[in-house]
């Protein structure tokens, strides 16, 4: 299977892991607000729950990092 460039001139996969990367880091921005909002009315449970959401968005955002550097950045 190749990694067809389609419209963009960025293989598909590359694409899809700054997809993923892009949607990662701004999950994990938008769960700020999400964790203020749980705060605000007392919901420590739920504001818990949105950190680990975060921190599980943050996790694969540095994931898809390393993956994206390596295929930049292929060892010779």
């Amino acid at each position: 299977m190749s990694d067809s460039t389609g419209n963009t001139g960025t293989g598909d996969l590359t694409y899809n892991l700054v997809s993923i990367l892009f949607h990662a880091l701004q999950g994990a921005e938008t769960y700020d607000q999400y964790i203020r909002d749980a705060e605000e009315e007392g919901d420590s449970n739920l504001a818990e729950f949105f950190r680990s959401v975060k921190q599980e968005n943050s996790a694969r955002a540095d994931r898809a990092k390393v993956l994206l550097h390596a295929r930049l950045h292929p060892a010779s």
